[in-house]
């Protein structure tokens, strides 16, 4: 069953106010299920909320120290899980219009996996600098 949705054409560049915030209204739109939204804005978003997952979970991990691989597959099902949350349960969307599940899940993957791994290393080569004898 398709609804009707009303058309909204926005910027998602960043519009600041005087003060160099965001608005409340352009967060806002992130969350609304009536927005209209196209490929390429929706591709974005989901990269970006990968990439900001990977950041996260990867320092974490990464100062824990959590290491194998059961801990790299739990970042991918969680990160995955937490964009086809997003896409399904918040936007509400079509996954059909954007070229199936596949397509909306593997946005951003391969960039978030790179910089998670990349984050996870970071605690532990920073500790590594300071012991190095002379």
């Amino acid at each position: 069953m398709m609804r009707d949705r009303k058309s909204v054409k926005f910027n998602l560049e960043p519009q600041q106010h005087q003060n160099g915030h965001l608005s409340p209204y352009e967060v806002a739109k992130l969350f609304d299920p009536d927005v209209s939204w196209d490929k390429d804005q929706l591709g974005d978003i989901l990269h970006w909320i990968r990439q900001a997952l990977a950041l996260v979970c990867g320092l974490l991990w990464g100062a824990i120290p959590l290491v194998g691989g059961i801990w790299f597959l739990l970042f991918l099902l969680f990160s995955s899980g937490i964009i086809y949350a997003y896409y399904a349960l918040v936007l509400k969307i079509e996954e059909e219009d954007f070229g199936g599940h596949g397509a909306l899940l593997q946005e951003g993957l391969f960039a978030s996996t790179s910089l998670f791994l990349v984050c996870m290393h970071f605690p532990s080569t920073r500790s590594l600098m300071f012991t190095v004898d002379k």
